[in-house]
């Protein structure tokens, strides 16, 4: 019997060893390429799982775990880069671009979705795939292309920010909805999650601090082992209450602030970047690759319908802060990948009719998005010079103060 079980876990070990040196290489490769390795976990997962190339039969509760911590992980930092007093900038200055976001991007996956045929809920869901940009892929757009210090970036930050307040109150709702209750129960528990949503944001912003002056005591160890435990614990507790275990991790990234903030998300990232390839990895999984085909058609009209959607959500928010008609474009060009999110958003289909059909469009969808945005953004000036208009070229010592 034991010899039996140590066989088991020897050769869990194995595939797991190996799926984790596929990845680190995956990493590295697009660490020489400069782009996220997202795709390239994606296709990973879509090489090794069911209907791929090579169907490994990798360990799955793991893997399954894994990619659910990664999802609390991804949400952790997320709420790690913002504190109360850039919150409350972005819900002061932001509301307008975000509406505007929300329209040209939310909508055109909504109605997708109703296109195809498919549920109200599962609707949403894609709503919220094509709505929310990758921050993590943004941040890397803006430090390789050496242009955080550019005037528009600022007002990207800030559409980011309201992106992921959207986020905070769109997910504990989505999941309600999902969750397939009558209307009565669903209305209950929309409004259950919203109030939530309400009175912890404004604890996490007036009183976070006194939790962060605690755990800042602690030495590394008891800090990450402290924070990795409340955000399993609080995204327990969320999920047990309906309104989303990923809320709940966003929620204990916000509520720490001051010098805590930078060790934990020092010290977290590490485990941050390992279980989210788990869980590209995971979701991937899941897709057939026989599908994905059919999936690329729709996938290419939402590129190309959001692409132009955030395009106008860049070009209104840069416009607000009072930025030229380049650094409009950049600000756009820069938005266009979609990425972990959009990942995260489509997992929550699980037990929906469409799960399997918006997780292949989702795949696509991001796999395309992550690749086409970083390229546009790079090549920003180049489709400056296809719009009609006068252009006035600025010397290199003033490209940061673009008008």
């Amino acid at each position: 019997m034991f010899a039996a079980v140590g066989s088991e876990v020897a050769i869990a070990f194995i595939e797991i060893g190996l799926i984790a040196i596929v990845l680190a290489a995956l990493a590295r490769l697009a660490s020489n390429l400069g782009v996220t390795a997202i795709p390239f976990y994606l296709i990973a997962g879509l090489g090794l799982g069911d209907g791929g190339v090579a169907d490994i039969g990798i360990a799955e509760d793991f893997v399954a775990l894994g990619a659910e911590i990664g999802v609390l992980l991804l949400l952790l930092t997320l709420g790690l880069e913002y504190t109360g007093e850039e919150l409350r900038l972005g819900l002061r200055t932001g509301t307008v671009p975000g509406l505007v976001d929300a329209g040209l991007n939310f909508i055109p996956g909504l109605l997708v979705g109703l296109a195809l045929g498919w549920s109200v809920p599962a609707s949403i869901l894609l709503g919220g795939v094509t709505w929310i940009s990758s921050s993590g892929v943004i941040s890397k757009v803006l430090s390789d292309l050496d242009r955080l210090g550019y005037r528009e970036t600022p007002s990207i930050l800030n559409l980011l920010v309201i992106e992921d307040l959207a986020m905070a109150v769109y997910l504990p709702v989505v999941a309600a909805v999902v969750s397939g209750s009558d209307a009565a129960s669903t209305v209950v528990t929309v409004a259950i999650a919203l109030a939530v949503v309400a009175v912890v944001l404004v604890a996490a912003m007036r009183w976070g601090h006194l939790m962060s002056a605690g755990l800042d005591r602690g030495n590394n160890e008891v800090l990450l082992l402290a924070v990795f435990g409340l955000t399993l614990l609080v995204g327990g507790l969320a999920q047990q209450l309906q309104i989303s275990a990923a809320f709940g991790a966003f929620l204990v990234g916000l509520a720490l602030s001051g010098p805590v903030q930078h060790r934990v998300s020092a010290l977290i990232e590490p485990l941050r970047d390992l279980f989210a390839a788990i869980f590209f990895l995971f979701f991937a999984f899941q897709i057939n690759p026989a599908e994905l085909p059919g999936a690329m058609i729709p996938a290419l009209l939402l590129l190309v319908v959001t692409g132009l959607g955030k395009l106008g959500s860049g070009w209104v928010a840069a416009g607000r802060a009072g930025v030229g008609r380049r650094g409009r474009l950049r600000a756009g060009t820069t938005l266009v990948a979609r990425g972990e999110f959009s990942v995260v958003i489509a997992s929550l289909a699980v037990g929906l009719d469409e799960a399997s059909e918006l997780a292949t469009l989702a795949a696509a969808y991001v796999l395309l998005t992550a690749v086409v945005g970083p390229l546009l953004a790079k090549n920003s000036e180049v489709l400056d010079g296809l719009l009609p208009g006068r252009r006035r070229t600025l010397p290199p010592e003033v490209r940061t103060a673009d008008v």
